[in-house]
């Protein structure tokens, strides 16, 4: 047994482990560009990125009397595809997952990210070998992962005290409290800190801030 209250870790992905804002935010200005709307900064990103992701296109002005939600989805998706190998991982993802694991938790994914796409990207980052579990969504719509998060939890069997979610989105923080986990959000991807701290004092700056939790690293 660890030496603190956890057992178990489920890692969100996009924005926690990979550092992918940047290139999302410039995937989304060239989508906006060609079709005449203004274009984000960082600081506009985090104020209107969010879950669904169909109302964070709606905040961004487009006209779905003339593009709908699916073409969208698909434009930002395939641009995404062409471009996610330019991503890197978070600082310290690779240190933290050791630790965890050295430290004797299991660890997970839980992701709004396709299924398919998502075991090639953290295959490819050699980081398959932490997780007993990669889960995520059929579809490119991003709906949520609430569903898939809670019946991943019956399969783990162990109280939902005993599981940590890290996230860094509301999202997340939304998705744990509906599946009866704990929750620590991390304010270095899609939402920034001044959003989580509306609704957690659990938020940390980075992943070292992990280190303060109890038993939770070796």
């Amino acid at each position: 047994m660890p030496s603190c209250a956890y057992r178990h870790v489920v890692w969100d992905w996009n924005g926690t482990l990979l550092d992918d804002v940047d290139v999302c935010i410039d995937i989304m200005n060239g989508i906006l560009r060609r079709r005449g709307l203004p274009v984000m900064d960082r600081a506009r990103y985090h104020e209107v990125f969010d879950f669904p992701v169909r109302d964070y296109y709606a905040r961004l002005g487009f006209d779905h009397a003339r593009d709908s939600f699916e073409g969208l989805s698909r434009e930002f998706i395939s641009a995404y595809d062409a471009r996610r190998w330019e991503c890197g991982l978070c600082p310290r993802a690779r240190e933290t997952l050791e630790a965890i694991g050295r430290a004797g938790l299991t660890q997970s994914v839980l992701s709004a990210y396709r299924m398919e796409t998502l075991r090639e990207i953290v295959d490819h980052f050699g980081l398959t070998r932490h997780f007993i579990r990669l889960t995520g969504l059929d579809n490119i719509f991003a709906h949520g992962k609430t569903d898939l998060g809670r019946a991943w939890v019956a399969e783990l069997g162990m109280p939902g005290r005993e599981i940590l979610m890290l996230g860094d989105t509301l999202h997340d923080l939304e998705v744990a409290r509906e599946i009866g986990v704990d929750c620590i959000l991390l304010a270095t991807g899609h939402h920034p800190a001044s959003r989580l701290r509306l609704q957690t004092d659990r938020v940390i700056a980075d992943l070292s801030g992990l280190g303060a939790v109890p038993g939770l690293l070796a």
